[in-house]
C-alpha cells in the first residue's frame, strides 16, 4: 500500500523496509507483507503508540481472562516493530513501550492497596504508571537483545523468544524480583498446556509461548517458510496440550492423604477493618466461631490466612489457648500472625509468620516469611526515603525482618509441609528448602484484602496453582478475602471459596506426586531452551 510522499512515515519506510525484507524475505505485496511493512515503517510516535497497544492486547492473555490466542496477534506485531528499529535505542524503547502497555492493565490492582489509607492516595499515580515504567525496562532489554540477535527467516522469532525469556528471568531475580504475569501464566486456564511447567517451569513455558506466537510473523516473508514456521509453532503447542491431556487423563483422580481433613477459614474481613483497634478482638472471635462450626470433630488442621490473628500472637498466651480450645484431640491450628522478640526488648524485631498451635495452646513450630514486600513490609533505603514521607503502607512503624527462607516443617498428624506466606508463592523454584527433605504439600497463607474485587487476587491464585504443577505437590491456600482453595498436584482445583465471600471449606489433602523433572533439575530445562533457541536462531543470516 503506498505511503504519502513527504510524510515522516515515508522517510522512515525508506530506512526500515530493507530491514524487514532481510528479516522476513522479499515483499511481493500480499496482505500480510504489506501489513508488516507498514508496521515496521511507522514513525517514532506511531511506533511508540502501536507498541503500547500491542502490549495492552497481550495483557488480556493473563489471568483472569486467559485469552492466550491474542498472543498470536501481539507478538508478530511486536516483531515487525522491532524489525523496523534501526538502532539499539529504538529497539529498547519499542520493547519498553510494549511492556508499559502490558503492565498497566495487568497490574492496575496494585494501586488499589493505596486506597485503604487516605495518607497514601498521593502515591496512586506513581504505582499506576511508575511500576509499569520500571518493569518495562526488562521488556526494553528484550527488545535490545532481539536487535542484537535477530536473524532472517525462523531465526528472528527464536531470537525474540530467547531475549524475552531471559528478560523475564531477570525480572524475577533483580532487586528481590517480581515475576508476576509472566507470559506463560496465560496457560493456567488451559490445564493440559500448563502441565509443561512440570518439565521446563514457567520461564520455559514463556519461552515456548513467545516463540510459537511470534513464528507467524514469518508469513510476511516467503510463503513456504512462513507457513512451515507457523505450522511448527501450532504443532508444538498441540503436542504439549496432547501430552498434558494424557497426563491429566492418566490421573483422573488423585487419592487423598488418608486421615487428613483440612478446614480453611476465609473470614472476608475488609482491610480497613482488619487492624482497627476496636474490632481486633471481634475479628479474632469471628474466626474462632467459624473454625468451631459443626464438623470440627473430623478436622485434622484448621488453617487461617496471613496475619489472621490481628495482634502479635507470641505476646498473647491467652489467645494461643483460645485457638487450642476449639480443636478436637490431635488437631492443629495453622494460623498467620505476627511474631516478635519479647515485649520491651531493644531493638524490637518482628516477623510475618505462620504458627502451628496444638490443642493445649502450645506453639509447636513457626515459619517466618523470608521474601518481604518492599514498602508493604519494609522500606528499602529507609534512611534516604523517610525525609520524603515515604513509609510502609501496612500497620505498624517497625519493618519486618526476613526469615531464613523455605523450610520443611514436620507436624504431628500431617505430612511434612512447606509454608509460603503471601507472594512467596510467586517465585518459581524458590518454594522448597533445597537442603531439606521433600514436603508432602505446600501451604500458602495470604491476605489479598488489600486489592478488593480486582484482578489481583485471581492472578495471585493462578500463579500459586502453577507452583503445584511445577513441584508435583498439592497446594492449600487460605486467604482473608479470597481466593482460598485446595489444588492438587496437577493444578486442578478440588475445593474453593470465591473472592469476596466468607466461609469455611473442609477438604481432603490430595496426595503428592513423585518428583517432577522440574522439581529435580530446576531451571535446567529453561536454560536448555534458551541455548537451543540461540543456536537455532543463529542458523539464519544476520540482519544489519
Amino acid at each position: 500500500m503506498p505511503i504519502r510522499a513527504g510524510s515522516n512515515a515515508s522517510a522512515s519506510a525508506a530506512r526500515t523496509a530493507p530491514t524487514l525484507r532481510e528479516a522476513a524475505g522479499p515483499l511481493p505485496g500480499h496482505g500480510i507483507e504489506r501489513l508488516a511493512a507498514r508496521i515496521a515503517a511507522l514513525s517514532r510516535w506511531r511506533r511508540f503508540g502501536a507498541a503500547i497497544g500491542l502490549g495492552v492486547l497481550a495483557s488480556l492473555s493473563v489471568p483472569p481472562l486467559y485469552a492466550a490466542p491474542l498472543l498470536w496477534l501481539a507478538f508478530p506485531g511486536l516483531f515487525w516493530l522491532l524489525a523496523g528499529a534501526r538502532s539499539g535505542l529504538s529497539a529498547f524503547l519499542t520493547g519498553w513501550a510494549f511492556g508499559f502497555g502490558f503492565f498497566v492493565p495487568g497490574l492496575y490492582w496494585v494501586s488499589w492497596a493505596l486506597t485503604v489509607d487516605p495518607r497514601f492516595f498521593w502515591m496512586i499515580p506513581f504505582a499506576m504508571a511508575g511500576l509499569p515504567a520500571l518493569l518495562g525496562i526488562f521488556t526494553g532489554l528484550a527488545g535490545l537483545g532481539f536487535h542484537g540477535l535477530r536473524r532472517a527467516g525462523w531465526g528472528g522469532p527464536l531470537a525474540l523468544a530467547v531475549a524475552w525469556g531471559l528478560a523475564e528471568w531477570l525480572r524475577g531475580h533483580v532487586l528481590t524480583g517480581f515475576p508476576w504475569n509472566l507470559v506463560g501464566y496465560a496457560w493456567v486456564g488451559w490445564l493440559p498446556v500448563l502441565q509443561g511447567v512440570s518439565v521446563i517451569g514457567i520461564y520455559g513455558l514463556s519461552v515456548l509461548t513467545v516463540a510459537a506466537a511470534t513464528l507467524p510473523a514469518t508469513l510476511a516473508g516467503p510463503r513456504r517458510t512462513g507457513l512451515a514456521a507457523t505450522a511448527a509453532g501450532i504443532a508444538l503447542f498441540l503436542a504439549i496440550a496432547g501430552w498434558g491431556a494424557l497426563r491429566l487423563a492418566g490421573e483422573s483422580s488423585v487419592t487423598p492423604v488418608s486421615g487428613v481433613i483440612l478446614r480453611l477459614v476465609q473470614p472476608n474481613i475488609s482491610q480497613a477493618d482488619k487492624w482497627s483497634g476496636d474490632k481486633r478482638i471481634e475479628n479474632f472471635n469471628k474466626q474462632l466461631a467459624m473454625s468451631a462450626a459443626p464438623g470440627i470433630e473430623h478436622v485434622t488442621a484448621v488453617i487461617w490466612s496471613e496475619t489472621a490473628v490481628p495482634f502479635t500472637l507470641s505476646w498473647e498466651p491467652e489467645a494461643q489457648k483460645a485457638l487450642g480450645a476449639i480443636l478436637p484431640p490431635g488437631a492443629l491450628a495453622l494460623v498467620g500472625a505476627t511474631r516478635a522478640t519479647p515485649y520491651g526488648t531493644e531493638p524490637l524485631e518482628a516477623w510475618n509468620s505462620v504458627y502451628a498451635v496444638d490443642r493445649a495452646g502450645t506453639v509447636l513450630a513457626t515459619y517466618d516469611k523470608a521474601h518481604l514486600v518492599p514498602f508493604g513490609e519494609y522500606v528499602p533505603l529507609r534512611g534516604l526515603l523517610a525525609p520524603f514521607g515515604i513509609e510502609k503502607i501496612t500497620a505498624g512503624s517497625v519493618d519486618f525482618s526476613p526469615g531464613p527462607g523455605p523450610r520443611t516443617i514436620d507436624l504431628p498428624g500431617l505430612p511434612p509441609v512447606s509454608p509460603l506466606i503471601c507472594y512467596e508463592a510467586i517465585f518459581p523454584g524458590a518454594v522448597l528448602d533445597p537442603a531439606g527433605k521433600r514436603p508432602g504439600w505446600l501451604l500458602n497463607v495470604t491476605n489479598d484484602g488489600w486489592y478488593g474485587m480486582t484482578s489481583g487476587p485471581y492472578q495471585h491464585f493462578a500463579i500459586a496453582r502453577t507452583r503445584a504443577v511445577e513441584e508435583g505437590l498439592p497446594l492449600v491456600r487460605a486467604a482473608n478475602t479470597g481466593i482460598s482453595g485446595v489444588v492438587d498436584a496437577y493444578g486442578r482445583i478440588r475445593g474453593e471459596i470465591a473472592l469476596g465471600e466468607a466461609g469455611i471449606l473442609d477438604a481432603h489433602l490430595p496426595a503428592a506426586l513423585p518428583e517432577t523433572p522440574y522439581a529435580r533439575w530446576g531451571e535446567a530445562g529453561f536454560w536448555l531452551l534458551l541455548l537451543l533457541g540461540l543456536l537455532a536462531g543463529r542458523m539464519g543470516r544476520p540482519v544489519r
